[in-house]
């Protein structure tokens, strides 16, 4: 009488064992996720809450008691305050438009906050950042560089409603990446700046640095990041 084979049992084992690494990497791929957006939806939550209370039209606020002769001007009040709801209105569209569980549930939902984004950046948050650029604190070159970040907030925006129009969703995502990381500057900026002033920095110094790390930083965070998913893209397209 023949023998029956017996199945060996390492093909199960090493079927388990592949799928617990598989759900391990899942599990930290969500982790880090959660570790980078965890803290900037929370700290762009807490942007737009401190916003608020400029709209009491008090003076009694330390950045409007700095510039008080600028206040004089009613084109750069008007600015000011156009200015500051443009940047929380785009800070929190933003959100929604990197949700990636709303844009597989209800992409109308994603279309119609990025139209506002873009209309916002573009008519309102962009230019009146320009204008204001030539009265910043600071040196030169802090002027110099609210001027770049206006313009490349700008362009960067731009271009991501050309290329949506085109139907290039790929290069829509990259150009709208870069345009969210000139909009986070006005929170990195506000985290190292109280970062640094519990380290006792002088407050010039703290300003500056903190204004230059935040742009450069995100720009380069941004950079990383379109670096990473276009290295996943493009292995994924390959296999």
């Amino acid at each position: 009488m023949d023998e029956i084979p017996q199945q060996h049992p390492y093909p199960q084992t090493t079927c388990m064992l592949n799928t617990r690494i598989l759900t391990l990497q899942k599990s930290a791929k969500v982790f880090f996720r959660m570790l980078f957006w965890v803290p900037v939806v929370g700290f762009s939550l807490l942007l737009i809450y401190n916003t608020l209370p400029y709209f009491s039209f008090s003076k009694d606020f330390d950045f409007i008691q700095e510039r008080s002769f600028l206040f004089e001007s009613s084109l750069y009040k008007t600015c000011f305050y156009i200015h500051i709801t443009a940047g929380a209105i785009c800070i929190g569209t933003a959100l929604i438009q990197f949700s990636r569980y709303l844009l597989k549930k209800s992409k109308a939902i994603h279309r119609f906050s990025g139209k506002i984004y873009v209309a916002v950046v573009l008519f309102l948050g962009a230019p009146t950042g320009l204008y204001m650029a030539f009265f910043a604190k600071g040196s030169f070159w802090e002027r110099v560089l609210f001027m770049f970040m206006a313009g490349w907030w700008f362009v960067t925006t731009l271009n991501g409603l050309t290329t949506i129009h085109k139907r290039n969703v790929i290069a829509h995502k990259v150009w709208m990446m870069r345009s969210y990381s000139m909009a986070m500057t006005a929170v990195t900026f506000r985290v190292y700046y109280i970062i640094l002033y519990l380290l006792d920095w002088q407050l010039l110094e703290n300003y500056q640095f903190s204004l230059w790390i935040s742009v450069i930083g995100n720009m380069l965070i941004a950079e990383w990041i379109i670096y990473r998913q276009s290295r996943h893209y493009l292995k994924s397209f390959a296999t």
